[in-house]
């Protein structure tokens, strides 16, 4: 079969029996090769001349970038998290005080020199903290390197950091992830998180601090936990019948509890998406005829040249978006081109996206300019609003009343807010009179429709994402399913109450799929 004459040609030969498909048929022929050294070990041609095998980034299980935005600041945090946070410690870390591979002691910073790996080239000086596990955000070893947030620097470091063959960077929103994985966060926290980031007012800000301290978690799970007592009493019927051990009426003390339950939860279905609306923002369309004052009201609003105003008629013909704070509320604005009948086919286009908006905005505000909308017949006072306008009018409509200076006469505004009824303002945004009462006047507006005061803005927004709602609503469906069937259908009752608390449970992550946490952890920035 085989004769090898030499070592290193047996070395080949095994070598080329443990990659070759057919090694089995030759294997019989081993026993004819000459006995092995005892301390000869047999390598793979590729590895022969590699002192390490490379780790792929699966392997590399210690991550790191930069937390802090990019950018010219005092100091720029680059963290490190993974089972090696401590040889990157010692790789990179070099104390004033004490020597590199000392264990350092948690949760104390440490003035240190940051050097290259490889180099041992002083990038920075700095501050260096390290967390033990399990007491970090992400339930592993952490180490935070606080340096100059120069660019160069920070580039520097992260070079520096790629050097060592056990990190990789750290893919957007990892670190939040791996601290959902451990158990420091559930879903509606991280989710929490990502919003309080984001907040741009001081009712955002609210919400989501309520949602990252637990508040919202601790909302969910008592439902859920609601839910497993009505299911523990309608299992204890199947595994014990009728008999004497259980109570008479355990089945309609479960649909009872049932019911109460289900109607809380539609409870906070019928909030009319406060807290999604405000997580979002409020989508606020000013409409009206031409030249009546609505680019004047955004750039108002915006405290900024943000549109183009001119007495030309037919000036905005697109739709223009800001996200504005009106009386620490996110309002998304946007200021809609001029209802009015034309032959202009690009005017046209702009009209007909205005009536979109305008349809789809969650609060409208009409604008109108006073004095071409006033008349007086026979001695009465009336109000003639443009047909092109009255087509969009709602129920709910704001109105603001513009160019009040321009009026020959005074006249009532108490009649004039009698004659269009709802929210009227009556003010001049060429003189600034009146603008003030407008904007107490409608954040007030704002706040009264969706239920939000400063004292329960926080507490009465339980659910802020569609999801929620989402699952929410399966909840309800099944429980109802369970209010459906009778006694004699105890069984098909109990699966009807698993998939509720099921439903329930996929909120704060305790049921989850991969895809939901997919899309979740990926708009996370980086270093987050």
């Amino acid at each position: 079969m085989l004769h090898c004459v030499s070592r290193h040609a047996q070395a080949a030969c095994i070598t080329s029996l443990f990659t070759r498909p057919a090694a089995r048929l030759i294997f019989s022929g081993l026993h004819r090769l000459p006995i092995l050294p005892r301390n000869f070990q047999v390598k793979r041609a590729s590895t022969l001349s590699s002192p390490r095998v490379t780790l792929s980034d699966a392997q590399k299980k210690t991550i790191y970038a930069l937390s802090t935005p990019p950018g010219r600041a005092g100091v720029g945090v680059v963290r490190v998290s993974g089972p090696d946070a401590f040889n990157v410690w010692k790789a990179v870390v070099r104390p004033s005080k004490g020597s590199r591979n000392d264990a350092p002691e948690p949760w104390k910073f440490y003035r240190c020199r940051i050097r290259h790996p490889d180099k041992q080239e002083v990038l920075d000086d700095g501050l260096a903290v390290f967390f033990k596990s399990p007491h970090s955000f992400t339930t592993e070893d952490v180490l935070e390197l606080h340096i100059h947030s120069g660019r160069a620097i920070v580039s520097s470091v992260l070079g520096a950091l790629s050097h060592l063959p056990f990190c990789r960077p750290a893919e957007p929103g990892e670190f939040t992830r791996r601290a959902f994985q451990g158990g420091r966060l559930d879903l509606t926290q991280v989710e929490g998180l990502k919003d309080l980031i984001n907040a741009e007012t001081e009712t955002q800000r609210r919400i989501a601090l309520n949602a990252a301290r637990g508040a919202t978690r601790t909302q969910f799970e008592h439902l859920r936990s609601e839910i497993i007592k009505c299911l523990a009493m309608v299992e204890a019927l199947i595994d014990f019948g009728e008999g004497e051990d259980i109570e008479e009426g355990v089945f309609e003390q479960a649909r009872t509890r049932a019911a109460q339950l289900n109607e809380t939860i539609k409870g906070h279905l019928n909030d009319r998406r406060r807290g999604e609306i405000i997580r979002s923002g409020i989508r606020l369309a000013i409409f009206g005829p031409p030249n009546a004052g609505k680019s004047s009201l955004l750039n108002f609003l915006a405290q900024r040249e943000a549109a183009i105003v001119t007495p030309v008629p037919g000036t905005t013909r697109d739709i223009l978006e800001l996200s504005l704070d009106i009386g620490g509320l996110p309002v998304i604005v946007a200021d809609t081109a001029g209802v009015r009948a034309t032959d202009d086919l690009v005017e046209n286009i702009g009209i007909e996206r205005a009536k979109n908006i305008v349809e789809a905005s969650d609060i409208s505000l009409c604008v109108l300019s006073l004095p071409e909308i006033l008349a007086i017949k026979s001695g009465r006072l009336t109000i003639h609003t443009p047909p092109t306008v009255q087509t969009l009018l709602k129920r709910d409509t704001c109105f603001l009343l513009n160019k009040s200076d321009l009026l020959a006469s005074a006249v009532s505004e108490d009649e004039i807010k009698r004659l269009l009824g709802g929210n009227v303002w009556i003010t001049s945004l060429g003189t600034g009179q009146g603008t003030l009462e407008f904007l107490e006047g409608f954040s007030r507006v704002l706040r009264d429709r969706y239920d939000l005061s400063d004292d329960n803005s926080s507490e009465s927004s339980l659910i802020t994402h569609a999801r929620h709602r989402t699952h929410l609503e399966s909840a309800s469906r099944f429980i109802e399913a369970f209010l459906e069937h009778s006694a004699q259908d105890v069984v098909l009752g109990a699966e009807e109450l698993r998939y509720a608390a099921q439903a329930v449970g996929k909120i704060s992550g305790l049921i989850d799929t991969e895809d939901v946490l997919d899309a979740l952890f990926r708009d996370f920035c980086i270093g987050k």
